[in-house]
């Protein structure tokens, strides 16, 4: 049988792992990097129920309409689908209600003067697991052209010919 201060030692170990385990991926907005040119990034916390914590850790969860406003001095990811925790009962709230980002103050005045002054919008990119917390990726994006579009796919497939004809000269 453990002593008390082996099974101690046990939980700080694993509480340390879980901390230490890096980014763990829920969902992306693969869709914005097509849609805008990306300006700035920025990580923020989010502020999250018990249930929705559960769902994202089985992985359901979709950022494809969300966005970031700033209101009250506060911002606020708005949007975005985290779906109800099946095993939960009167504690789920609404898929879509707006959840508070935990950012610094100095960190939301500066963004919302970049939305105000340059007619920016700001997206979520990606929402992953940093350890325990919830965190997601947003960025300062401005809008494509149709034709900037088109430039990125072909740059992209030009990138791509390129990587695999390198590939075949190095087999022979």
């Amino acid at each position: 049988m453990k002593s008390r201060i082996e099974r101690q030692s046990e939980k700080a170990d694993a509480r340390l792992a879980l901390k230490n385990a890096g980014h763990r991926p829920v969902a992306s907005n693969r869709r914005a990097f097509h849609e805008y040119n990306i300006e700035e990034k920025l990580e923020a916390g989010v502020s999250l129920t018990g249930p929705e914590v559960k769902s994202l850790r089985e992985g359901k969860a979709s950022l494809q309409d969300g966005y970031v406003a700033v209101a009250g001095g506060e911002a606020w990811l708005w949007n975005v689908h985290i779906p109800p925790y099946g095993a939960a009962s009167y504690n789920n709230v609404d898929a879509k209600r707006n959840r508070k980002l935990l950012l610094h103050k100095r960190e939301i005045v500066r963004l919302a003067l970049k939305i105000k002054r340059s007619g920016a919008t700001c997206v979520p990119l990606n929402l992953y697991f940093k350890g325990a917390r919830v965190k997601v990726e947003i960025a300062l994006v401005t809008g494509k052209k149709l034709h900037d579009k088109r430039e990125t796919i072909r740059r992209r497939e030009a990138d791509r010919e390129a990587r695999a004809e390198m590939k075949s000269a190095r087999r022979r």
